[in-house]
């Protein structure tokens, strides 16, 4: 079995990249170990939908609010405006994404990702097959890992691949009514409380029938499921049942390298391109997968290793600016109550709701509004001195 690229992973990354490259008539593999559910709160933006072609049968919900919560309670819910955040389920989602890679010419084989062998030239990627057990072989010149946060692919073949930063994330998804409590099945909650989440946040997002609910941190020893647990009791969602429980590693920031010179390239969180504050990953997957697939393309083009560089070099020119400012108020806000109270507040402004908003749908930093811009960054400064108190509603 030769191929011109296995790819390891079958999330939105991987499973975008095989079908890219089957598209275009390469021998494509998609190796995936199934049956794994990454927690992940689901939201995609409407750039996603188009860039991707997800059509709205995909999705479990849509939602047309957002509520910020302070650790005091108090809240701003911000409209959704000319547009929506789409929802959907990973357990669905994800295996739709292989199919549809499959559909487009990719082989799909079913097991777990054990080493690369190199003879002469020639790479084969060893696996162990999920149904028999046994080891095999698949013949490539080319892999990309696409494998997660905590990437067998990156630490085996990337420089600085076992040292990506990461925090836990763990939600449960339950039977979620249509309304009760604090709980609106049109609109996402999350909840910056240090009890909670001391570096990250909590989140209530709806899924249609059902509901995630779920935190990260980076903390050691912080209890997971007794956050989780605090979060339902607050949103009124205590009793409902609980349909699944998942945990997994999420990357803080983008590797410094994504490929070995060689014959290797990441993609997705085995990358690290999940965005800061937010931590979305869903469009960030999809698109690196896509980069990760032509930057393959080249180097089948042209012979040279040196092409799967473009993989990030393209990704970075197209997102960097928005991972920094993004880092820069997780960095600004995320670690104090009093911190996570002014940003609450700072989101009362109709200026940061509006390009904000506008900078999510279109996953790029909005320039047409340069009074808007200094607007924002003065009252980021009277927020983070303590030139202005937090608002109270």
């Amino acid at each position: 079995m030769s191929y011109d690229v296995v790819v390891v992973g079958g999330g939105p990354a991987g499973a975008t990249a095989a079908e890219d490259l089957a598209r275009v008539g390469k021998r494509v593999a998609l190796l995936d170990r199934e049956g794994r559910i990454k927690p992940c709160g689901g939201a995609i933006p409407p750039r996603l939908m188009k860039d991707f072609d997800i059509r709205d049968a995909q999705l479990v919900a849509k939602i047309d609010t957002a509520r910020m919560i302070s650790p005091t309670g108090r809240y701003v819910d911000i409209p959704i405006e000319n547009g929506f955040v789409g929802m959907v389920d990973r357990k669905d989602f994800d295996p739709f994404l292989r199919a549809r890679a499959e559909k487009a010419g990719a082989h799909r084989f079913t097991g777990t990702f054990l080493r690369l062998e190199r003879d002469e030239g020639r790479t084969a990627l060893v696996f162990r097959d999920k149904q028999s057990g046994e080891e095999k072989h698949l013949q490539t010149q080319y892999v990309i890992g696409a494998d997660g946060a905590r990437s067998d692919v990156a630490r085996a073949e990337v420089p600085g691949g076992d040292k990506i930063p990461y925090v836990i994330a763990y939600h449960e998804i339950i039977d979620a009514p249509e309304a009760v409590g604090n709980y609106a099945p049109n609109r996402c909650d999350v909840i910056y409380d240090g009890r909670i989440s001391p570096d990250f946040y909590g989140w209530v997002f709806p899924h249609g029938k059902t509901c995630s609910v779920g935190m990260g941190t980076g903390v050691d020893g912080f209890d997971l499921k007794e956050a989780t647990a605090e979060l339902r009791q607050r949103a009124g969602l205590a009793q409902c049942e609980t349909l699944r429980k998942e945990g997994a590693p999420i990357p803080l920031r983008p590797l410094d390298k994504w490929d070995n010179d060689r014959d290797v390239v990441l993609a997705g969180d085995a990358a690290g391109v999940v965005a800061p504050s937010s931590g979305e990953g869903i469009y960030y997957a999809m698109y690196g997968g896509r980069v990760a697939a032509q930057a393959v393309q080249a180097a089948l083009a042209s012979g040279r290793a040196q092409d799967l560089q473009l993989a990030r070099r393209t990704f970075m020119k197209e997102h960097k600016n928005v991972f920094r400012a993004l880092q820069a108020m997780q960095d600004s806000y995320y670690h104090t109550d009093e911190r996570r109270e002014r940003f609450v507040s700072l989101c009362h402004d109709v200026d940061v709701q509006r390009l904000t908003f506008e900078a999510y749908m279109n996953k790029k930093l909005v320039r047409k509004r340069p009074l808007a811009h200094l607007r924002i960054g003065i009252k980021n400064i009277a927020h983070l001195t303590g030139l202005v108190s937090p608002l109270r509603t």
